[in-house]
């Protein structure tokens, strides 16, 4: 593929909020995210709906703009030192009628060390997870059906730089015609403490 056009597509603001306070058996989160993009965008953060990405020249895709809401309920279990996830998804194209695109992503993953030492250790091996992900789209309220989903399997390493911040890196293979080949991702989080929360 050549090269053709680059540039800022946009931003995203995401929160979460955690409704119970504490460790349970299973922890809920609601995730909340707006963005502002332009359909040149590549990322792929969640994959919802169905079909695959539009590969038009990227200044033809830079001139439409999308601003988009969506939601995740998150559930996360702790056994036996694994980790446990499931997301549902709900995106809303607030741009377009394009109704409510639906996804899901589910993983497991493992600390490589025990507990922490109590010393300051960036690369001791406690804080670096490695797990299994899998994820795709689940068609929309408008085309309820999976044919033309695309979805995933992706092992997954990260890495807890601090107690706020972590790095995360995941090749993905497409298990599905409609989905890409590879798709790469690399991560970078930094939690902000608000509400005097540490």
């Amino acid at each position: 593929m050549r090269f053709n056009g680059n540039g800022f597509t946009g931003w995203r603001w995401e929160n979460r909020f955690h409704p119970l306070k504490g460790e349970h058996a299973v922890n809920p989160v609601l995730y909340l995210e707006y963005e502002s993009i332009n359909e040149a965008s590549r990322i792929q953060k969640e994959i919802v709906g169905s079909g695959a990405l539009s590969f038009a020249p990227i200044d033809e895709l830079r001139a439409s703009r999308a601003r988009e809401l969506e939601a995740k309920l998150i559930l996360s279990s702790a056994i036996r030192g694994w980790n446990l996830s499931e997301n549902v998804i709900f995106e809303k194209n607030l741009s377009a009628a394009e109704g409510i695109e639906f996804g899901y992503s589910v993983g497991v993953s493992r600390p490589l060390g025990g507990l922490a030492s109590g010393r300051s250790c960036h690369f001791c091996r406690e804080n670096f997870a490695a797990g299994l992900e899998g994820y795709g789209g689940l068609g929309s309220s408008i085309e309820r059906t999976l044919s033309e989903t695309r979805h995933f399997v992706a092992p997954v390493l990260a890495w807890h730089v601090t107690a706020r911040t972590t790095l995360k890196v995941s090749t993905a293979f497409g298990v599905t015609d409609a989905s890409d080949r590879y798709l790469l991702r690399i991560g970078y989080a930094y939690e902000l403490p608000l509400g005097g929360r540490r």
